[in-house]
């Protein structure tokens, strides 16, 4: 990886910590919303190595929206289920400031929430091509704004 030094902030069960990881300063900045912290970290893994800077890792619906509402996001991989929440919220949410975003989820097309029917999901378990696959197709660019 080459760039600045960048921060990852995770909020997981009221804990907050910050993570630091090598980006790219002109990366787009997204947001992982998922509850289970091993999914999690994979993520920030491959999404690093993949161009992307981790904006952060929250757990819970109202880590996410409170994330949202202080920090700029570029775009969001969204699990649909966060313990027993739904991330439905945190979709509107997104969906009123014109961010993109998907949704993963273990149950397939049919657990993506309905007033998002149209939003593109990897079902669970996904390998890192098929992320990579979709990272391009919601956000483009490999990471980096067109023209970089």
């Amino acid at each position: 990886m080459r760039g600045a030094q960048c921060t990852v902030h995770v909020v997981q069960q009221g804990l907050e910590m910050t993570l630091a990881y090598a980006g790219d300063p002109a990366s787009k900045r997204i947001l992982i919303v998922e509850d289970e912290p091993f999914v999690a970290l994979s993520l920030v893994d491959a999404l690093s190595e993949l161009g992307f800077d981790v904006a952060g890792w929250v757990g819970d619906v109202r880590a996410a929206i409170d994330f949202i509402g202080r920090e700029h996001i570029d775009g969001a991989l969204l699990d649909v289920h966060l313990g027993s929440q739904r991330v439905d919220p945190v979709a509107d949410l997104l969906a009123a400031r014109a961010c993109p975003f998907f949704f993963t989820t273990g149950l397939g097309r049919v657990d993506v929430p309905a007033a998002h029917a149209d939003r593109a999901f990897l079902q669970k378990p996904f390998g890192t091509a098929d992320l990579a696959s979709m990272l391009d197709r919601v956000f483009g660019s490999g990471g980096r704004p067109s023209g970089s």
